[in-house]
């Protein structure tokens, strides 16, 4: 099966039967990307989308997900890359083209920190983007997070008040004792950062998260992001833990409208999408791949669900706490 881009009679009712009274009116996107297709350097999916995700791209985009709310968000581009200002360029004028918006600048970490400084306070900047595919040495999937979000860095983002949103990597996530190391040591020492956990703590084994997120219980510049996470347990236990107000909904678009899941297995963890398997063939009744963004978004109301919060709290993480943490209010 190829990959697809469009919406579906089955979307629109799962929405409606599951999460439309779920989701409130307003959200705060804490993750997601603006982009012209060129920008990915290398061919990538979601090349069966927009060829410009543009931010009225991205809001039109959203209305297949959650039809009817109003969205703003954090955003930052795509290009993990040589050619990262270009994508830079279009995330700012894109992004902060709104109010209520805000942006994080693609940082690679050979960048003079003094230079970074500047370019993010010109351009409007309101964080950093990390990422270990900038790095050179090849794979870096067992990359240290200094070596792509390097204490030069962290040090302008504390005395700045930046957020810096990481995707950590290495087989065991949070659970892998050197990147709990450096997470508590730059949190602990640059108390002016706003450290983001992308993907619940890279929680797409929620096995990986559970067992480590009670390292970070005492640090109170941390949170955690859902986007592109598909399975509750890694949720509930950031919730349990840290509590409701440094979880943060995101989207993790344009991959929430790729469709598929992620399913642990093992220490590893697998994407199943739209094109890896014949979805009409591994089950009698036959199987449809619904959107990603769907099936975070049914995994976070399980997790919400399970720990009985409070109306008040689902709001916050849909929109209050990024906004906060953000410092609006």
């Amino acid at each position: 099966m190829n990959i697809t881009w469009e919406l579906r009679d089955y979307d629109q009712e799962f929405f409606h039967r599951e999460l439309d009274s779920f989701v409130p009116p307003k959200v705060f996107d804490a993750h997601a990307h603006l982009y012209r297709i060129g920008h990915w350097g290398y061919p990538h999916a979601v090349s069966a989308g927009p060829e410009n995700a543009t931010l009225d791209e991205f809001n039109r985009q959203m209305e297949w997900i959650m039809p009817g709310r109003e969205v703003t968000g954090l955003f930052f581009g795509v290009g993990f890359h040589d050619r990262y200002m270009e994508s830079n360029e279009f995330v700012a004028q894109e992004a902060l083209s709104r109010p209520g918006n805000f942006a994080e600048m693609l940082v690679p970490p050979e960048l003079d920190p003094e230079q970074m400084r500047e370019t993010a306070k010109r351009m409007g900047f309101h964080g950093l983007k990390v990422y270990h595919t900038f790095l050179k040495q090849k794979p870096t999937w067992n990359a240290e997070i200094p070596q792509y979000l390097t204490e030069e860095h962290i040090r302008v983002a504390h005395e700045e008040n930046f957020s810096i949103t990481l995707h950590m990597v290495k087989e065991r996530a949070l659970a892998d004792p050197e990147n709990l190391h450096w997470i508590r040591h730059y949190c602990k020492n640059y108390p002016g950062i706003k450290l983001i956990l992308a993907h619940a703590a890279r929680g797409f084994n929620a096995f990986h998260t559970t067992e480590a997120i009670e390292h970070l219980r005492d640090l109170d510049n941390v949170w955690c992001d859902v986007s592109a996470v598909t399975e509750a347990p890694a949720m509930e236990a950031i919730l349990t833990t840290l509590g409701p107000k440094r979880l943060l909904w995101g989207s993790d678009y344009p991959l929430s409208h790729l469709r598929g899941r992620c399913i642990a297995m093992g220490d590893q963890f697998v994407w199943l999408y739209e094109n890896t398997l014949d979805w009409k063939t591994i089950s009698h009744t036959g199987i449809q791949p619904y959107f990603i963004g769907h099936e975070s978004l049914r995994s976070l109301k399980h997790a919400v669900r399970t720990l009985r919060l409070t109306d008040t709290e689902v709001e916050g993480i849909f929109y209050t706490n990024g906004r906060e943490m953000m410092g609006v209010r």
